[in-house]
């Protein structure tokens, strides 16, 4: 079926989900909580976006807060965004503004008062670049305190972007020598588009200083096959962008590519796994 038609049909989708995918665990990295201020998305409650994750196969979501990009009041953002992922699927991942006056309270709180197992920066919005010491800062605070940082890249296509609300790319060149430098750090980037996916050199480095990427922006028919065999060391995790993207493209990225049982493992659960973990 051609790729397009395909996502007209998500019931179609679901049914042409291999039976081997149905019993493997699926971890969704990337979700959101929450309606972007310029655009509705298809989730008109976290209890219609729990349901269609499910209805997928997804056993865990990590989820952030839209209010943690635009919000002065951080600690009240992610206090909210724990009570809502409570007793639910959602693992929460509080957002920090190192430029913010107390960020390292709202770090603090993360792990300590909501245990989440991480957080989510977005550097674009809150106006810093990550060469900058502010946020070598962070990453040292985040590992110390045993919490994943998960870098947004990017929130929504450039050509998208209101003209109020522009928000730079995220340059990813620092990365390596800041986790050199930062014992023990764990960092993702979320949403990284082909600026850095069509960079196998770049891949291969990030990779190589343990960085995880995820698919929602991973673009191109074989897209995750293509990547690991430019790069066969990227750490690569399943990752939809709901509910901005259409959860299904994400899913059917892993049915058109072609890939060996420990790579569709690692994609769907083994990387994220790893990401969390301490060791």
């Amino acid at each position: 079926m051609e790729r397009r038609r395909l996502l007209s049909f998500p019931s179609l989708l679901a049914a042409s989900v291999p039976a081997a995918f149905v019993s493997e665990p699926l971890v969704d990295v990337n979700v959101t909580i929450g309606d972007w201020v310029v655009r509705r998305s298809w989730a008109d409650s976290t209890a219609t976006l729990i349901a269609r994750l499910r209805r997928h196969g997804v056993n865990s979501a990590w989820a952030g807060s839209v209010e943690g990009i635009l919000h002065t009041d951080l600690a009240g953002a992610n206090a909210r965004l724990a009570a809502a992922c409570a007793g639910t699927m959602l693992r929460p991942f509080g957002t920090v503004n190192p430029l913010a006056p107390d960020w390292e309270e709202d770090v603090r709180r993360c792990a300590e008062v909501h245990g989440m197992p991480g957080i989510r920066v977005f550097p674009g919005y809150h106006s810093y670049k990550l060469e900058d010491e502010i946020f070598a800062r962070l990453l040292a605070a985040a590992t110390k305190s045993g919490l994943l940082v998960q870098i947004a890249l990017s929130i929504e296509d450039d050509r998208a972007q209101n003209p109020v609300l522009t928000a730079p790319f995220v340059n990813v060149a620092a990365i390596p020598e800041l986790i050199a430098r930062t014992p023990g750090a764990r960092v993702m980037l979320l949403n990284a588009t082909s600026r850095v996916f069509s960079g196998a050199p770049l891949v291969s480095r990030l990779a190589q200083a343990g960085v995880f990427l995820e698919i929602a922006t991973l673009e191109g028919v074989a897209g995750i096959e293509n990547l690991l065999g430019r790069a066969p060391k990227a750490r690569l995790c399943f990752g939809s962008h709901s509910p901005y993207f259409v959860f299904e493209a994400a899913l059917l990225k892993l049915q058109e590519s072609e890939l060996t049982p420990a790579q569709t493992a690692a994609v769907r659960h083994a990387n994220a796994a790893l990401a969390l973990s301490r060791a």
